[in-house]
């Protein structure tokens, strides 16, 4: 049983994360038995998956074509039966080696010890920053998931004209959704010689709709004072260096950045577990463990993975090695 402490709470495991990977991780170790507690920071469960309203999810681990929301609904439905504790709208805000952590929400200050610690928490995109995008510091200049909460979500047209830069799989989606909702879209851009979304998005999303794809081509500088007025983009080499005379200017009112996504790892990196150079996620075993025993890593805050059904899948097996560690105490 959960043990309600005077400032907290006791169980076996506590996940760190209610989008898919958490979920089902959260899942699997309750069916070996385990007390499990999620936090989830949100005021919904799903995580990403409830803004994502296109289809292309479940065909490998449902069996069927479905849309994010509804994924998300089937693991929310799960979820109902199984007993474990879900806590929402609160934020873990640290991390301990000793399997500790300490979170935030209305009712205040919550501490949590568990035998075992499961990693969800997702990945974030990349900013401008990111990728030193010079230019204005100025209004319409969005990362794709951020447009996809306003038109999806919010019920909001943030801008009228968009330039998108980066052609994964989310950009490739926005531009379709972008043009369904009555929205102009210029063009989108790639730094590399070949799209980096699947093939069938290039089809279903841009040459369905008659929008331009333009490879080796990257924006090099944002125009404009109170919002976007310009881009200006140009070709590169084979070094992904600006070709000298291609530069040319794209009036627009909104820039969207679509140029990917970093594992969200700070309470891993103040935890003290070692991450991984190369995906920015932690360093991990073949039991999805963490240089820091018992704490476990699953999902996208390990790294990017290409379709939500492969992270519930890999996401099983973490809730199965956490239980196992929680049991056993190694």
């Amino acid at each position: 049983m959960f043990k309600d402490l005077k400032n907290g709470i006791k169980c076996d495991i506590a996940v760190i994360g209610g989008g898919p990977a958490g979920l089902a991780s959260a899942l699997a170790a309750r069916k070996k038995g385990a007390e499990v507690v999620v936090m989830e920071r949100n005021f919904e469960l799903g995580g990403i998956l409830n803004q994502c309203i296109h289809n292309g999810f479940g065909l490998e681990y449902y069996g069927k074509d479905m849309t994010g929301p509804e994924f998300a609904q089937c693991q929310r439905e799960e979820l109902q039966t199984s007993g474990i504790r879900v806590i929402k709208n609160t934020f873990v805000t640290h991390l301990n080696r000793d399997r500790t952590l300490a979170a935030v929400n209305e009712a205040g200050l919550l501490h949590v010890d568990a035998k075992s610690i499961i990693l969800a928490m997702g990945c974030r995109e990349k900013t401008r920053d990111a990728i030193l995008l010079p230019g204005a510091r100025t209004a319409g200049i969005y990362t794709a998931g951020q447009v996809q909460y306003y038109v999806n979500i919010a019920n909001c047209i943030p801008g009228k004209r968009f330039v998108i830069l980066g052609s994964g799989d989310i950009g490739l989606i926005m531009a379709r959704r972008l043009t369904l909702e009555g929205m102009d879209v210029l063009g989108v851009y790639e730094i590399m010689p070949e799209p980096g979304g699947l093939r069938r998005n290039v089809k279903n999303c841009l040459e369905d709709f008659g929008i331009p794809l333009y490879r080796s081509t990257t924006v090099t500088r944002v125009i404009g004072k109170k919002r976007v007025e310009a881009v200006m983009v140009g070709k590169v080499d084979e070094h992904l260096q600006i070709i000298p005379g291609t530069e040319t200017r794209v009036p627009c009112d909104s820039l969207v950045l679509a140029v990917g996504l970093i594992p969200e790892n700070e309470l891993t990196f103040g935890a003290g577990a070692q991450l991984d150079d190369k995906t920015g996620g932690p360093v991990v075993n073949e039991q999805f463990e963490t240089t820091i025993p018992g704490i476990f890593a699953c999902g996208n805050v390990l790294h990017v993975y290409d379709t939500v059904d492969r992270v519930v899948m890999d996401a099983k097996r973490v809730g199965d090695f956490a239980a196992d560690y929680a049991a056993s105490g190694r």
